[in-house]
């Protein structure tokens, strides 16, 4: 029988499997070799000789470290092969650099390179007009230890040599078709040269990065917090790196990227989590966002975090050594204001009662001769009438308790007054809900707990008979934080920067004092309906005086021609003239577009729903306006690990094979055309609109 011809395909799959079997191997040697050193290090433990335990602990976290990124689950270890015109050997590309075991020299190609380093740059940064000495860039796809697949792109034909093969019809195109999974992948094999240029930029400074929809501004993002990692672990891995994020939904969704990438020492926050043991969720309706982030609020702010509790005593009136003490209440609120004036209340209050004594021991001084007044003060102190008293004059108070009076129409038009317009003041004070914070409520406890400060720290004995210091809390404080975490990070990157309202850009700039910045964002999204100038002079002062460091990027890689289509045709309502990406392929595929009576809308959703997720193999995304209409489609839909339903402002970031958009016209009433044209520009495959016919 005649053998089943070979084709080149499979020619070439089995050339890549080889190389990738020696990868695989050389791996498992690396990871027996960092075993005997992690053991080795626990050994020195045991050394008796000065510095040994530093020496091991130095030795362990190294080794343990790199087994982590060893044994870390890599989709497409090796992914790149670059044929270059002065090597004779290919170099291939992948997550992780690994070297074969005994071969050495400055010359000799590792196995792999890693995707950071400078000699993968041409993998990245090759174009057929600037090949960069690249003659054949090849992608290789794998499952686990098995190469699947292979694209090529030729960028140098006349240096091809002769039986050079090239397979497919180029690695972007071919990427860009596979389905999504619930998580956001990496891009790391097609990261492509506008991108790539980013990614690499010097770490100092502020990185500005701008693209409409699809363009990878994301995943930019994440590869350069990556990338700088890479470049000097000492300085951003020691410092801190911080990614915010505008929802939890978001977080979550990029949350697997760096790990993918060998990177799991980055913090992850959303805006509604920057303050540790807290969590929101709750969107404000435009109208509202736009007071609560406005720079205003810090004013209105400063008063209620000057003002008196909402309890506090009317005066003091107290028998001591067969007189009377007595301080009106007009007196007590008067030295009260003197006290707190342009004060952190919560820092001073040992200075506020030692004003009371004093003005205490004026009045009784002259019934009291011979006495000292640390004599006085200390008889003072241990009247529990008088620490009664003192306790409720001025108690610890958290942020969460400063916040909670704005619902008091009363105390807020003072502290709105000349600030916000009575109609502000009455949407205000409505939508203060203490016990269901909004989004946009963080930011305004993050800037009480600047106003209002934290409790002095005091010392405690301890049994050895000296002292050690700890934390206070005032009463019920474990169950919103009183204290955000205030580490210093290193760098600190800022996605969707275009709907970071003034007041986050505060919260977010409190924990960038000595950071470098990446921003990425795209303009045209913002959902921001305040003053236009306003978020912008925010920024700048939270990003500070630094170099800036501006990218650009033009392609949409996510939406086909005929989806885009769509949302542009939206975001040219109001923006005619805006330069857009250019979607670089099609698929034939028009949008669906219905429109059903209010009766019908429930089985309409279902239906496209389904439809959607038995046509694309990936996720599916039901986008809807914010409340009822959001409620009902979760109620409606099946649980599906494939479906997912968010808001408008929640869909900001993400990605989907398939997208249903329920009632777009209410969701540009409520939350704007830009909102609209986030939503319309999140498919990767399919797009369907439901309307509700009047």
């Amino acid at each position: 029988m005649s053998e089943t011809p070979v084709s080149p395909l499979e020619q070439e799959i089995a050339v890549e499997q080889r190389h990738v079997d020696r990868v695989y191997t050389q791996l498992g040697r690396d990871r027996e070799a960092v075993t005997r050193l992690e053991k080795g290090g626990y050994g020195l433990a045991g050394a008796g000789v000065p510095g040994s335990l530093v020496d091991r602990d130095a030795m362990v976290f190294h080794a343990a470290r790199r087994r982590s990124v060893l044994d870390a689950e890599h989709e497409g270890l090796v992914f790149g092969r670059l044929d270059l015109l002065d090597h004779k050997v290919a170099r291939y590309v992948g997550r992780i650099g690994v070297r074969e075991e005994g071969v050495v020299g400055d010359d000799i190609e590792p196995l792999v390179v890693d995707w950071r380093a400078p000699a993968a740059e041409p993998f990245y940064r090759a174009t057929a007009a600037q090949p960069l000495g690249v003659i054949r860039r090849r992608m290789i796809q794998s499952s686990g230890e098995k190469v699947t697949g292979i694209e090529d792109d030729l960028l140098d034909p006349e240096a091809a040599p002769p039986g050079m093969t090239v397979i497919g019809d180029g690695a972007l195109l071919a990427a860009l078709s596979r389905a999504r999974g619930t998580g956001m992948r990496d891009i790391v094999a097609t990261i492509q040269q506008e991108q790539d240029v980013a990614i690499r930029a010097p770490g100092g400074g502020v990185t500005v990065v701008e693209g409409g929809p699809g363009t990878g501004k994301t995943a930019v993002a994440l590869h350069r917090a990556a990338y700088l990692l890479y470049r000097d672990r000492a300085r951003f891995a020691g410092g801190g790196v911080l990614i915010v994020g505008p929802s939890p939904v978001f977080v979550s969704y990029i949350s697997a990227v760096l790990p993918s990438l060998g990177e799991e020492s980055a913090t992850l926050r959303s805006l509604g989590e920057m303050i540790d043991g807290v969590r929101a969720t709750r969107e404000e309706p435009a109208a509202l966002h736009a007071i609560k982030g406005s720079v205003r609020m810090r004013k209105v702010l400063r008063r209620a975090a000057e003002d008196a509790v909402p309890d506090q005593p009317q005066g003091l009136r107290m028998r001591f050594r067969g007189g009377w003490l007595e301080l009106p209440a007009r007196e007590v609120e008067q030295l009260r204001r003197q006290i707190v004036r342009g004060q952190r209340r919560n820092e001073i209050r040992g200075r506020a009662f030692g004003a009371v004594l004093d003005t205490l021991w004026k009045q009784a001084q002259p019934n009291l001769p011979g006495w000292e007044q640390s004599r006085f003060d200390e008889e003072m102190t241990e009247n529990e009438d008088f620490r009664t008293f003192l306790k409720r004059w001025w108690p610890y108070v958290r942020p969460l308790d400063v916040l909670s009076w704005l619902a008091d129409p009363r105390r807020l038009s003072w502290y709105a007054s000349g600030i916000l317009s009575a109609a502000e003041q009455s949407r205000l004070a409505a939508a203060v809900r203490p016990d269901e914070l909004s989004i946009d409520d963080i930011a305004l406890l993050d800037e009480l707990d600047e106003l209002i400060g934290r409790p002095p720290r005091r010392k405690r004995r301890t049994n050895g008979g000296g002292y050690r210091v700890i934390g206070t809390r005032a009463s019920g404080q474990e169950k919103v934080a009183d204290r955000t975490d205030y580490r210093d990070y290193a760098h600190i990157i800022v996605d969707e920067y275009q709907d970071v309202t003034p007041m986050q850009w505060r919260m977010v700039g409190r924990r960038g004092e000595i950071a470098s910045w990446t921003i990425v964002g795209d303009p045209a999204q913002t959902a921001w309906t305040g003053d236009p100038g306003e978020p912008g002079r925010a920024r700048e002062a939270a990003t500070g005086r630094r170099e800036r460091h501006q990218f650009a990027l033009t392609t949409n890689y996510r939406n086909p021609a005929e989806i885009f289509e769509v949302a542009a045709a939206e975001i040219r309502r109001i923006a005619p003239n805006l330069p857009l990406p250019r979607a670089v392929r099609s698929t034939g595929v028009s949008p669906v577009a219905l429109s059903v009576p209010r009766s019908e809308l429930r089985s309409a959703v279902v239906s496209a729903a389904t439809a959607l997720l038995d046509e694309v193999d990936g996720t599916v995304g039901v986008i809807t306006p914010e409340g009822r209409t959001r409620d009902d489609a979760r109620n409606w839909l099946p649980e599906n690990s494939r479906l997912q339903v968010v808001t408008g402002l929640e869909a900001k970031g993400m990605e989907y094979d398939g997208v249903l958009v329920v009632s777009p016209a209410r969701l540009r009433e409520e939350s704007g055309v830009r909102t609209l044209y986030v939503a319309l520009s999140r498919a990767t495959q399919r797009l369907t609109t439901i309307e509700i016919a009047s």
